[in-house]
């Protein structure tokens, strides 16, 4: 094992977990014996709605060492929201995450901790050598990849790995819906913060079942639709919907004037022609985006006045206190 002397005090590995109870003793073991060198630890496992024995066996890990902890859900919410309730639950300054089906091997946390110890503020793993099927998972996942890359600017090979570590502060100031937390990078991008992928291994699954669906590539697109608005766009709605108004409206005048100017100077009858309708259309569209532009600045405003949020993220003060 790589040398373990780390300069920060305390480690919190969150794990999902739906209908795994095959795996749990297992995990727990591998886990354990990478993690145990460190005093201040914890293992938080969220049981995302289970209809197994998922729960009990955590209740009896629970009961032989007290570091596990657990979040048990009332139903099925989905990854995203186990992974946030581990986020505000940790008490690490240290947060790991990874899936509880036995593909991610604990073995790579103590990697992953000496890239952060190093100086990075969050560090992603990456499947280079993937044991999933290729036409139902290597292929979509290299295509979201792709999108997420071109996107967003965050270069990875692997944003859906769930194997990541982070730096407390960074992970909690972070607010994940949907099905975000395969684009945390890109979201924690806008903050400046830096981040190191690593190559790590990846496991064939040998109990239970796969969770994944071809539902979560259509939603996985729709929420990274969504992180390339925040990152574009959500402090300058404006900017996104007032260009194309502008362009729309100026092309509706110019055409609608080029019809007056048949209509007054030249006599000729424009009621019948496509392009009238045209000019209403691009000059209505016009108005429309500028409009939904400008009650988009309205609502932003209100939102970071409201609620005293900045629209910047602090590294450090020197001479000021943190606040």
């Amino acid at each position: 094992m790589e040398d373990q002397t780390i300069s920060y005090p305390s480690i919190s590995v969150v794990i999902p977990l739906l209908n795994e109870s095959e795996n749990i003793a297992m995990l727990y073991e591998n886990l354990n014996k990478v993690i145990s060198s460190y005093n201040n630890r914890e293992i938080i496992f969220i049981d995302d709605g289970s209809t197994d024995n998922t729960f009990e066996i955590l209740k009896q890990l629970h009961e032989k060492d007290p570091s596990v902890k657990i979040i048990r859900f009332r139903r099925n919410f989905g990854q995203t929201a186990a992974l946030s309730a581990g986020f505000d639950h940790a008490s690490g300054d240290i947060i790991i995450t990874m899936d509880g089906d036995m593909q991610n091997d604990p073995a790579d946390i103590p990697r992953l901790l000496k890239k952060i110890d190093e100086g990075y503020d969050m560090v992603c793993g990456w499947r280079s050598g993937r044991k999933d099927p290729l036409l139902t998972k290597k292929i979509p996942s290299r295509l979201s990849n792709w999108l997420a890359c071109r996107l967003t600017g965050v270069r990875l090979h692997d944003s859906g790995c769930t194997l990541k570590a982070f730096r407390s502060e960074i992970i909690k100031s972070i607010r994940l819906y949907g099905e975000m937390h395969r684009y945390i990078p890109a979201v924690a991008s806008w903050m400046g913060v830096s981040i190191k992928e690593i190559p790590v291994k990846h496991n064939p699954r040998i109990h239970g079942t796969s969770k994944y669906s071809a539902s979560r590539l259509l939603r996985g697109f729709l929420d990274l639709m969504t992180v390339k608005f925040l990152l574009s766009y959500s402090t300058r709605p404006m900017q996104l919907f007032g260009i194309p108004g502008f362009i729309s409206g100026f092309l509706g005048v110019l055409i609608g004037g080029y019809l007056g100017y048949l209509r007054l100077f030249l006599g000729e009858g424009i009621g019948d022609r496509p392009l009238l309708m045209l000019a209403v259309l691009l000059t209505i569209l016009g108005i429309q985006f500028i409009s939904m532009g400008l009650l988009g600045e309205i609502i932003i405003r209100t939102y970071y006045e409201v609620l005293n949020k900045p629209i910047y993220a602090v590294k450090e003060k020197v001479g000021l206190e943190m606040r």
